[in-house]
């Protein structure tokens, strides 16, 4: 699968981060301006409302919101995740966000889960170009061997 120049990104924050995604689209505004974005429900409404950043809303996390975004990777709909996860309280969802996790994994999409790591991301030369990435399939992984 190929990432193009102008990517989707997908916001996504615990109640807990959400205020800290906020702030970081706020400081990252003008990059993250130049590609599509969406996010699950409060998340990307309160995102918008901040930044007047267009961002697509999906359902809450835990109404299915994260097996949304997990699907559109999948499909190759999305290409970046920030998921700002709140890694001191316990998620009644967790077992959605490790799914989420696993397909972000498994179709080699870049993922920051936290301010330092979205800021090394954002700011790398390859937001801008295209990049092949190597998504694991059982074949790919059988022929390696």
């Amino acid at each position: 699968m190929k990432i193009g120049k102008q990517k989707t990104i997908a916001l996504i924050a615990h109640d807990n981060r959400k205020k800290d995604l906020v702030e970081w689209v706020k400081r990252r505004k003008e990059v993250l301006s130049r590609h599509f974005l969406c996010g699950t429900g409060t998340t990307a409404a309160l995102i918008t409302k901040e930044t007047d950043l267009p961002v697509r809303a999906y359902k809450s996390g835990p109404l299915g919101g994260d097996q949304q975004i997990g699907a559109l990777i999948a499909e190759g709909k999305v290409d970046f995740m920030i998921f700002f996860w709140d890694p001191l309280t316990a998620q009644p969802h967790d077992p959605d966000v490790k799914a989420l996790l696993r397909i972000a994994v498994l179709y080699d999409i870049p993922v920051a889960m936290n301010q330092c790591t979205a800021d090394f991301l954002i700011t790398s030369p390859l937001m801008e170009e295209e990049y092949e990435n190597n998504v694991l399939t059982y074949k790919s992984r059988i022929e390696k061997w």
